[in-house]
């Protein structure tokens, strides 16, 4: 689709994958996507062309620059690529490049397996009973190319990527690190310096961490279990259980849900389990999810007031008593 490095990649597995096998080496241009740096004795790889050549087993030798001799086979497929593919092609009209390399491939193999000029044998013929046994054994696990990210380690040990959280060696506060990922992985690295590994995590604002990173004052939240809290709330009112789950995935971090859910549940020892439970009403009837909302309404005593009493005579919703909401007297 482009000269970008994932792009050349995907281009030279898939030939890989259609040859089945590998090169001992692998000749590329001089193109930023495979070389950043061309030298007539040894060239600066692309860090990831380099990666996807290791993981299939291969050396990269770029050509010297302006010296098309040192890719000479190239040089002659494209020739024959043009005579033998291009002449079926030309003319058709093509609006994706998956219909282009869908015909390219039905007349690759009518190239490949017609015979040679004055020989009893095609070009596929001549590979596997040639070439095939030449290369080596293709790797069954596909490359995936790691991207990279730069980050700066938050005072809570932690490096934000995609919206989702990975511990850092708390010692590491306040230094940028660099995170390589993939689908399955995710590596820090500080300078050149692996200082941690974890699984790659999706969920949104998640948080992934190892606990030997955490300062020991971090260490009492993380071991945190939100099912006791949805127990304990269930235990109460279904509205109670509703209302703390809807804490637990409004937080951010494990430490803020772990201190709002015990500040709530805490409660009904004081004020008792039924006044909890109509705070939480009133609380989820406003869309607010945390401990201030609760000690709040109980404060102003909002719970022991009806709930439709919250709606004006036109039927909409009235804002929330709050002792920062001044109101038109204020004004008088």
């Amino acid at each position: 689709m482009s000269q970008r490095e994932e792009d050349l990649i995907h281009a030279c597995e898939s030939a890989l994958l259609f040859y089945g096998g590998t090169p001992a080496v692998i000749v590329p241009d001089n193109l930023k996507s495979a070389v950043n740096k061309p030298s007539r004795y040894e060239a600066e790889l692309n860090e990831d062309f380099a990666a996807f050549a290791e993981h299939y087993g291969c050396v990269v030798i770029p050509a010297r620059v302006r010296k098309p001799r040192d890719k000479a086979l190239v040089e002659g497929a494209v020739k024959l690529v043009y005579r033998g593919i291009y002449t079926r092609l030309e003319g058709r009209v093509f609006h994706d490049l998956e219909s282009l390399n869908a015909a390219i491939r039905v007349a690759l193999e009518l190239y490949n397996n017609s015979l040679l000029t004055g020989r009893s044998y095609s070009r596929r013929e001549q590979y596997e009973e040639i070439e095939r046994d030449c290369m080596g054994p293709l790797n069954p696990i596909r490359f995936e190319l790691k991207r990279r990210h730069v980050a700066t380690v938050q005072r809570n040990g932690y490096v934000r990527l995609e919206n989702h959280y990975y511990s850092v060696p708390y010692r590491h506060i306040g230094k940028k690190v660099n995170i390589l990922y993939n689908s399955e992985k995710v590596e820090i690295y500080l300078k050149y310096e692996k200082v941690a590994v974890h699984q790659r995590g999706y969920k949104q604002y998640g948080y992934t961490h190892d606990e030997a990173h955490l300062a020991p004052s971090q260490k009492a939240p993380v071991d945190w279990d939100p099912g006791q809290y949805i127990a304990e709330a269930a235990s109460m009112h279904p509205d109670v259980e509703d209302y703390i789950r809807h804490v637990i995935e409004a937080k951010v971090h494990p430490e803020q849900a772990c201190k709002s859910c015990r500040g709530i549940l805490n409660f009904a020892s004081r004020v008792g389990q039924k006044r909890l439970v109509n705070a939480c009403r009133w609380a989820s009837n406003h869309g607010l999810y945390d401990y201030p909302a609760i000690e709040e309404i109980l404060k102003n005593r909002q719970d022991e007031l009806p709930l439709e009493e919250n709606e004006d005579d036109n039927g909409q919703k009235r804002m929330p008593a709050h002792e920062n909401i001044r109101g038109k007297e204020y004004y008088n």
